[in-house]
């Protein structure tokens, strides 16, 4: 495949508002819309294809030698369009292909519907929070805007470290270091280190993956700085779960007790597709610390009550998934059907929308299923 024809292939994805392409051996290439994936009419493609994209990929990574290797995340740019996460991976042999659409403009908090206590949880001074959710949940781009926040109405150094780097941001009131894992450092573990030592505010560790990075990030936050990082969690009990079960038992207890001191927020993410089916919104469970919220941090027969708190905490900025899909059918955002597909407790909350009455889907809306789109004549291959 020439490089002009994966450019417009990838144009095509932005400008569409795909959020993955794929490329695969004996497949058409496929985007991702709204959580579907649609079939481009192009033409089934080879090996050969694969490992030509595969190369023109790699043309400015000077760091990977040949095309031996088995997995590599890199990232991709086209000057001025857009950037890419890209998965490079083998499949029977043959390379298999996923890049993440990455916009250039960093999008604001009403842009993406998100909770403006987002906005106050991104003012904090110190202390630890984390972004969480499924792959494809907006873990990043909502790191990003609170990031960018930062960026724009307070003097401060921020020091990302990331796998590889996503959204490049621009200084505005703050000095921004963008740090890439393989190009700039060699781990996640060894770049939180170096970045104690670059007098940091904010450190933004793109991936909670291991022991020792959620021990290097913790110990960051304990020594005051404000630490942001994203980990693969359905909500924020199962969150605090999953932190703990990284390290040994016996030093679990004494785990629980750091965080309590120092997770200030957990912010969990859900992408849900709208009433028209022509975009996604996402539901949101806040997080933040108080008292009790500790206790149910430091004490592991008590963390499961934590979603029920949230629930009785919107005075103080909490909220849980449930409430959350309750305010967004109330705003005709989302349908009846999709809210329970989505609810931590469908049958609880089925009988709260029984008890709602006004909460009715009236969405009749006719939805075609997705075909192979083709783009415009001029735009042909």
């Amino acid at each position: 495949m020439e490089r002009e024809k994966l450019h417009r292939l990838l144009r095509l994805g932005i400008e569409k508002g795909a959020s993955d392409i794929h490329f695969q051996v004996g497949c058409l290439p496929l985007y991702r819309f709204h959580g579907d994936l649609v079939e481009l009419r192009y033409k089934v493609l080879t090996p050969t294809d694969t490992e030509e994209i595969v190369k023109i990929l790699l043309e400015d990574e000077p760091e990977v030698q040949d095309l031996n290797f088995n997995e590599l995340d890199v990232a991709f740019e086209l000057p001025d369009e857009g950037r890419f996460r890209v998965n490079i991976s083998r499949q029977r042999r043959n390379f298999n292909i996923v890049l993440r659409v990455i916009p250039l403009q960093i999008k604001t908090f009403q842009d993406l519907n998100l909770p403006s206590v987002l906005k106050e949880i991104a003012q904090l001074r110190r202390g630890y929070v984390l972004v969480t959710g499924a792959t494809g949940m907006g873990k990043s781009t909502t790191l990003a805007t609170m990031i960018n926040e930062i960026n724009q109405v307070r003097k401060a150094k921020i020091v990302t470290v990331e796998d590889p780097i996503e959204f490049v941001f621009s200084h505005a009131k703050s000095i921004i270091t963008q740090r890439e894992i393989g190009t700039d450092t060699s781990s996640f573990p060894d770049a939180l280190r170096a970045a104690l030592r670059q007098d940091p505010d904010v450190i933004m560790v793109g991936e909670m993956r291991d022991l020792e990075t959620v021990d290097t990030s913790l110990k960051a936050a304990e020594t005051g700085h404000l630490v942001f990082s994203t980990i693969h969690t359905g909500d924020v009990a199962s969150t605090i779960s999953r932190l703990v079960s990284f390290f040994p038992a016996e030093e679990q207890l004494q785990v629980r007790a750091r965080l309590a001191e120092n997770l200030n927020a957990i912010i969990s993410l859900r992408l849900l597709v709208n009433k028209k089916k022509n975009g996604r919104v996402p539901a949101v469970e806040v997080m933040r610390s108080t008292r009790t919220i500790q206790e149910c941090i430091k004490d592991p027969e008590k963390t499961h009550e934590i979603t029920e708190y949230l629930g009785r905490s919107r005075g103080e900025g909490m909220q849980n998934f449930d409430q959350h899909l309750v305010d967004l059918l109330r705003a005709n955002k989302i349908s009846v059907e999709t809210a329970l597909n989505a609810a931590s407790n469908p049958a609880d909350f089925q009988t709260k929308l029984d008890l709602e009455g006004s909460l009715v889907d009236n969405d009749d809306t006719e939805v075609k299923p997705e075909e192979p789109f083709e783009v415009e004549p001029d735009d042909r291959f």
